[in-house]
């Protein structure tokens, strides 16, 4: 008698658990791709290399032909560049000649915006929605140093 009280909130606990896991499993693989996409960046003068870095976000490779989206739902229009050349995505902060005291950088940064993780656990009975809410992740971003 006393499991079959407890089963329904064990039950909620272990799948809120599975959930979080696989909320922090996306966010983790995402940021690894925008670290990823801003370091190829690194390697390439300011203005070139944008559609290589998004493919590097979305897929992986700097190639997405056939392959899939390292998260669901997750595609170019989300990714925004930030260079030396290309600053409407990143207003008010400086991506060219950043002085360092000895002498001056460019930066580049890549980010995902509107990123929205869609949790296992929502579904509709009678018209009522049951389970966990979807969750829109902040920007995620990274800026490094880019050639002048």
């Amino acid at each position: 008698m006393e499991f079959a009280i407890l089963i329904v909130p064990l039950l909620l606990m272990l799948f809120g658990v599975t959930e979080y896991g696989r909320a922090i499993y996306q966010y983790n693989t995402l940021s690894k791709s925008v670290r990823d996409a801003t370091r190829y960046l690194t390697t390439v003068s300011p203005g070139n290399g944008h559609t290589e870095a998004k493919n590097i976000v979305v897929c992986g490779h700097i190639n997405c032909g056939g392959i899939s989206a390292l998260a669901p739902n997750l595609n170019q229009g989300m990714v925004k560049i930030c260079d030396a050349t290309t600053i409407a995505d990143c207003p008010g902060v400086p991506h060219s000649a950043v002085p360092t005291g000895i002498s001056s950088v460019n930066l580049v940064t890549v980010k995902i915006v509107d990123y929205e993780f869609k949790t296992l656990m929502n579904f509709s009975i009678g018209g009522v929605t049951i389970g966990a809410p979807n969750i829109t992740f902040d920007s995620i971003y990274n800026t490094m140093r880019q050639p002048l």
